[in-house]
């Protein structure tokens, strides 16, 4: 019997010094883990054709919103790294405009870097940079599959870095964060 609650304790110790390590020790130094308890219910955004694009619609276990700007050169700099991302991941990364809408700049953007996993979106009337309360480019907004805020990336980083995604990883496998 003892045996059992030895191996119970174990495991329990195991799986929460895991989370634990997953949301106290982010990879990056520009990664904020969030104790909000803020769940987004309305996330709203522009698809490439005009279409809205409600989140709730769309069923992941984490979602990736970055946010970001033609004239960004750190946003440059990360989105091959986030199309990376999506294409070795089922992570939902949806990479969000925020500058006034113009296709073709944006296009060209995608097409210069050579963007094949990503699509464009747009933040109609910055809906979404009031709603989260964004204060510099880029910003990445990392939520659970509740739409709750787990973390925020302020600048850039490397999404396809094995540390990144095993961080990541960590946070997809436990869902009530």
């Amino acid at each position: 019997m003892n045996k059992i609650i030895n191996i119970n304790f174990l495991f329990f110790f195991l799986f929460f010094v895991n989370i634990a390590d997953a949301t106290e020790k982010p990879p990056f130094e520009n990664i904020t883990v969030t104790n909000k308890n803020k769940i987004y219910k309305k996330i709203y955004y522009e698809d490439f054709e005009g279409n809205i694009v409600n989140l709730n619609n769309i069923s992941s276990k984490i979602y990736l919103l970055n946010f970001w700007a033609t004239w960004c050169a750190p946003c440059k700099d990360e989105m091959p790294s986030l199309d990376e991302l999506q294409e070795i991941s089922d992570i939902e990364v949806i990479t969000i405009n925020i500058e006034k809408k113009n296709h073709k700049k944006t296009k060209k953007f995608f097409q210069n870097l050579k963007i094949k996993n990503l699509s464009i979106y747009f933040d109609n009337e910055n809906y979404l940079v009031n709603l989260f309360g964004l204060r510099g480019l880029p910003t990445t907004i990392i939520l659970n599959n509740k739409k709750k805020e787990i973390a925020r990336i302020i600048g850039p980083i490397n999404f396809s870095d094995k540390k990144f995604i095993k961080w990541l990883n960590d946070f997809k496998d436990w869902q009530n964060y």
